[in-house]
């Protein structure tokens, strides 16, 4: 488990792609239970160790997750969440090279938990839920592009669906149109930077990762 900011009431980690960060019926030790242990053990707390799960990010997906140490702190995070205060930005390494270098994607999605999956719809699908998406490209290869992806909507599988369906699936990301797995499971979609400002010292709380190791090439 890499922790990248630690404070009294928050803990950010850097998730691996095919970490859970919630316990699931998989019955895989998630990291909300990796980072108690290590609360417990660092501070020698007794008992119980309180770790709030602020958000979830996809187990195929890296990158950046808040936990929350106390109650108060999950209690504004969860706020903050809702009213668009705490702000996410994406990497998204896909598959060719989209016409428009930049643009915001704006549909109606619909989920099937039953095979925990997303679909494009209908506005008039009652069901199906207004989802709008903003990216630019960043990068350009023979087979791929690097994609920063900001969120305007949080709703299950929104990058995966909304890329894929201007022909831009992620990669390794056989569940939405990808030619091919990637070797550790995971597809190339990064929680690549998180900023929000602290909910109990107020300051200012920016945190970006460095690209995945198979995006640097195309950086350069």
């Amino acid at each position: 488990m890499e922790i990248v900011y630690e404070d009294n009431h928050i803990i950010i980690v850097n998730k691996k792609a095919g970490e859970i960060v919630q316990g699931d019926k998989t019955g895989d030790i998630p990291l909300s239970e990796l980072v108690k242990a290590y609360i417990k053990e660092k501070y020698a707390k007794p008992g119980n160790v309180f770790c709030g799960v602020v958000h979830r990010i996809d187990r195929p997906v890296s990158g950046l997750v808040i936990f929350a140490r106390t109650s108060k702190a999950l209690e504004r995070l969860n706020k903050m969440l809702r009213d668009g205060e705490i702000h996410k930005t994406y990497w998204a390494m896909v598959e060719g090279r989209p016409e428009l270098a930049e643009a915001t994607l704006e549909n109606y999605l619909k989920s099937d938990g039953r095979i925990n999956k997303t679909f494009i719809s209908k506005p008039e699908d009652s069901e199906a839920k207004k989802s709008i998406l903003k990216y630019k490209t960043i990068a350009n290869g023979d087979r791929y592009s690097i994609l920063e992806v900001n969120l305007l909507t949080g709703r299950k599988h929104q990058i995966r669906a909304q890329l894929s369906n201007i022909g831009h699936p992620i990669k390794g990301d056989l569940k939405y149109g990808a030619r091919r797995s990637n070797p550790d499971g995971g597809i190339s979609l990064q929680a690549h930077r998180i900023e929000f400002i602290h909910p109990v010292s107020k300051q200012p709380v920016s945190i970006t990762l460095d690209p995945p190791a198979e995006m640097k090439p195309l950086l350069k």
